[in-house]
């Protein structure tokens, strides 16, 4: 394998984690913040802004991974 294809598999293997990593993280945070929801109704607004917050975490993960994918195809 050359140097090019090396690299490409590395981007590869990078994204792939990440996009499982965060495709599981998103569903662990949608579906315990409904769960919250149906249990308690009255607390949607406190749920709201704890699960935007969790969302956006959890795609600064995926966000990372594509810095880190770009990185290593540049290098």
């Amino acid at each position: 394998m050359d140097e090019s294809s090396m690299k490409f598999l590395s981007v590869g293997i990078t994204m792939i984690g990440a996009t499982i990593g965060a495709g599981f993280g998103l569903s662990r945070v949608f579906s315990s913040w409904l769960e919250g929801i149906a249990r308690n109704p009255s607390a949607d607004s406190k749920l709201s802004k704890v699960g935007f917050v969790a969302f956006a975490g959890t795609e600064l993960v995926l966000l990372l991974g594509f810095v880190v994918a770009v990185m290593l195809l540049n290098k």
